[in-house]
């Protein structure tokens, strides 16, 4: 059973493919980039390929007006598979990385495959559009771009590494991998922090979280990890730099997970704090300011309806932070099998991600109450959302 909206909600922002006009993302514009998955459905908690799948798309958004407004959809490679960190904006908003983990298998259409694929799309370009297309590492998932917008990582889950790109303008250049010896460690997402010297590497497969120094082109492991909970996955630097946060998916049985708060500011990064959210944390983000954390449980809408901790909802929840401490502010209902969020620029609007509503909702926050104002429909099932921050 779908999340219900009422008709004063129901105000699809969306607007159809065939008729989409070709916009040029204008200046005053705050993209949100959401990559969609139409390879797979889920049915009663199982993962299926449908009978006729679509083919994957990029959804691009324009985040900064009221309601958020559709302004292009292509096809381009994605996959569910992984965090809902696949996605990465550059600084100046001026391209983004989309990450494609797995993919229909050639000799079996039933089935999937491990993908490569890293798509470079130009966000300037009228419309927008795929530009390169660059090979990663096998299963290629979360994916970040460092703060000048001149290196880029990309987390190889099926391969235990972490590819490295330099970037100049719009154009990437492999440079190397980083080796974690283990081919399951599951490297899942990656952060890099404010001053672009260190980068956060959650590893889904043996329950770790490796630093990275990075020194220009230079990116080394420091081979020093922390270990905070079961299946660390999402990771996101707060934009004052102080803290990271990580999301704990656990063995998706119905246990409440937590988020992780890790330490930035002492001789090496740890892990401070544990804030229990929801059963399976999934996608999290905090506000430009870096004064709210929104957090995505999937709350046992991906489970089987006969199990003891299904519901028919996901939910998004927001913390107030301060310092270490975060503190639950509000949560919403929104769609079933939720992944990513994103927040606007002045934190009163964020966009959450559904996979069963074909759909992200609007939420509008006022710093005390969420609520669900609208939806953008999208092709596929969104997997993954990024904006560019501050």
């Amino acid at each position: 059973m779908k999340l219900r909206i009422t008709r004063t909600q129901a105000v699809v922002v969306a607007v159809a493919i065939s008729t989409l006009p070709l916009f040029a993302i204008n200046a005053a514009a705050q993209i949100a980039v959401s990559s969609n998955d139409g390879k797979v459905v889920l049915n009663n908690g199982i993962v299926n390929v449908p009978s006729n799948p679509v083919e994957d798309t990029v959804t691009i958004i324009n985040l900064g007006v009221s309601p958020p407004k559709v302004i292009a959809e292509f096809k381009a490679p994605s996959s569910v598979t992984g965090p809902p960190q696949n996605v990465a904006v550059a600084p100046d908003e001026s391209f983004a990385l989309v990450a494609a983990t797995m993919k229909l298998d050639p000799g079996d259409p039933k089935k999937l495959v491990p993908d490569n694929r890293l798509s470079v799309i130009d966000l300037k370009a009228n419309p927008p559009a795929v530009i390169a297309t660059l090979e990663a590492g096998l299963g290629p998932s979360g994916t970040a771009i460092n703060p000048d917008g001149t290196q880029a990582l990309v987390a190889n889950y099926r391969e235990g590494t972490v590819s490295v790109f330099t970037i100049s303008g719009k154009t990437l250049t492999a440079a190397g991998k980083i080796d974690f010896g283990d081919p399951k460690a599951g490297p899942a997402a990656i952060a890099f922090t404010p001053d672009g010297k260190t980068a956060l590497v959650t590893r889904d497969g043996d329950h770790r979280i490796s630093i990275l120094s990075v020194d220009g082109t230079n990116v080394s492991d420091t081979k020093r990890v922390m270990t905070g909970g079961h299946r660390p996955y999402a990771v996101q630097v707060s934009p004052k730099g102080d803290i990271a946060v990580i999301g704990n998916q656990g063995a998706n049985v119905g246990d409440i997970m937590p988020v992780n708060v890790v330490d930035l500011k002492g001789n090496a990064p740890r892990i401070v704090n544990t804030v229990d959210v929801g059963q399976y944390v999934e996608g999290l983000a905090f506000s430009d300011d870096g004064n709210y954390l929104a957090v995505i449980p999937q709350n046992g809408s991906n489970l089987a309806q006969s199990h003891p901790f299904y519901n028919d909802h996901g939910l998004l929840v927001v913390f107030s932070v301060n310092g270490t401490t975060l503190t639950k502010v509000a949560e919403v209902k929104i769609g079933q099998w939720p992944q990513g969020v994103a927040w606007s620029h002045d934190g009163k609007t964020l966009l959450a991600q559904s996979m069963v509503d074909n759909a992200l909702a609007v939420v509008s926050f006022d710093g005390k109450n969420l609520k669900v104002t609208g939806q953008v429909k999208v092709t596929g099932g969104p997997d993954g959302i990024r904006t560019s921050g501050r």
